[in-house]
């Protein structure tokens, strides 16, 4: 199977004598002005060829958003930071779950009495600063889940509504986590 390579680009200069064995294809770019259109001349390479192209132009592509091009909206930043919480509180969900299996067999006390008895002699500040820890990703998290469940059944989708239930989810996140840090 042979697929197609870009080896040049010229613009079209109408009735050109074109090689034989070669493919020329027509682009239409929003880069170039309105109407023009530029000729691509195609040589028809192997297929293996074909792939080590594409992945070499795979690896000059930027990520997705790209933070030196897009400027920072409240359609991506919670999502961002949606996911990192959210990988946060599972490796920390399996970390506890590891160490409280585990924890008796090599010989550390963390069962459920030395982890009360743990916490109860921490200073005020570390019990706030723990709960503050804990709530803020948990509450966050929870919010912006309700919000992609609204859009799993196609609600409040609109860019503006997108906007909207951003910056309301860190409202509710925010308030959320006053509430159970004073608990």
């Amino acid at each position: 199977m042979q697929s197609s390579k870009v080896v040049g680009l010229g613009l079209r200069l109408g009735t050109r004598a074109r090689p034989s064995g070669l493919i020329f294809g027509s682009v239409q770019s929003p880069f170039l002005a309105k109407g023009s259109i530029r000729t691509v001349l195609l040589k028809p390479t192997p297929a293996s060829a074909a792939t080590k192209v594409l992945n070499s132009q795979r690896l000059k592509r930027p990520s997705s958003p790209h933070f030196t091009i897009y400027k920072p909206q409240m359609t991506w930043i919670p999502h961002i930071t949606n996911r990192i919480f959210g990988g946060a509180l599972s490796g920390l969900l399996y970390v506890f779950s590891i160490a409280y299996l585990a924890g008796p067999s090599v010989g550390l006390p963390f069962d459920g009495a030395s982890i009360v008895e743990l916490v109860h002699s921490l200073p005020e500040w570390a019990k706030l600063s723990g709960k503050t820890l804990l709530a803020a990703p948990f509450a966050f998290h929870f919010w912006m889940g309700v919000r992609h469940l609204a859009w799993d059944v196609i609600k409040l989708t609109s860019v503006k509504q997108v906007t909207r239930t951003g910056y309301v989810a860190i409202a509710a996140a925010a308030v959320s986590t006053a509430y159970l840090v004073s608990m």
